[in-house]
């Protein structure tokens, strides 16, 4: 399976916020990754699930790295531990300037525009917590391979 066979997954919004997530997962620092249902549910995806492997894309739509789910857990945001926010590789020193960030994040004018409306944020709001780890790249199909 090649990098085109695979869903995809891009963190955040295009442009540096984006940028610092695809190095902190290529650097090993990150790896946990949070959404927010309501988003999931407004796109009408179906939620991840552990063993789906994704390709991370960066800022300009190409993959970057390839990762495997390993635990997928939809929780509210209260129970949100420290050493799940320090596995998110944002540089947090524990739950509480996650939430911070995550609800300044989920509140802000890109997720606004995507859902229509800014969510309502507080401790009972439901995330979808994921665990990952980086996989090896995939191994091209020799039928798509070129020769020079």
């Amino acid at each position: 399976m090649g990098h085109d066979d695979l869903p995809t997954l891009e963190l955040a919004f295009p442009g540096p916020e984006r940028d610092r997530g695809v190095a902190a997962i290529l650097s090993g620092d990150k790896t946990a990754l949070t959404g927010l249902l309501e988003i999931y549910e407004h796109a009408g995806e179906a939620l991840p699930r552990a063993g789906q492997v994704f390709a991370v894309l960066d800022s300009a739509g190409n993959t970057a790295v390839t990762i495997e789910l390993l635990q997928v857990r939809v929780v509210p945001m209260k129970d949100i531990d420290d050493d799940f926010a320090r596995a998110e590789g944002r540089g947090y020193a524990d739950a509480a300037q996650w939430r911070t960030a995550h609800e300044e994040f989920f509140r802000g004018q890109g997720i606004s525009a995507f859902l229509g409306h800014t969510p309502a944020i507080n401790s009972d709001t439901l995330v979808v917590a994921q665990r990952f780890r980086v996989t090896p790249s995939p191994i091209p199909n020799p039928a798509q391979s070129q020769s020079s």
